[in-house]
């Protein structure tokens, strides 16, 4: 098991702003279910746009074991975040997971 499956702090961390065109709706692979309009060409993932976030598409708890309920049809950001970095290790703090080893 990778530590992101058994972490998933940056899904109940960061809002997840992503190009609307990323929409099922538009061509894209984002379910618009999961997806709040913020204004015409950016969407953000449902329930990242509360405090505390936590993404509609986690499951799970966090530090132990959780998965992404859309993890093939994910948007770009979720994509492109990168397991060890600087933005992971906040996300693990903020939830008191330790920062993981280079």
């Amino acid at each position: 098991m990778s530590a992101c499956q058994s972490c998933g702090a940056c899904c109940a961390h960061f809002r997840v702003d992503f190009s609307a065109f990323e929409l099922q709706s538009e061509g894209g692979s984002v379910p618009d279910a999961l997806a709040v309009v913020v204004n015409d060409s950016t969407c953000r993932m449902r329930g990242t746009d509360h405090m505390p976030a936590r993404c509609s598409a986690l499951t799970g708890r966090i530090g132990e074991k959780v998965a992404c309920g859309i993890y093939e049809w994910r948007s770009s950001p979720c994509q492109e975040f990168e397991e060890g970095s600087e933005a992971c290790h906040r996300a693990r703090l903020r939830h008191g997971l330790t920062a993981l080893a280079d």
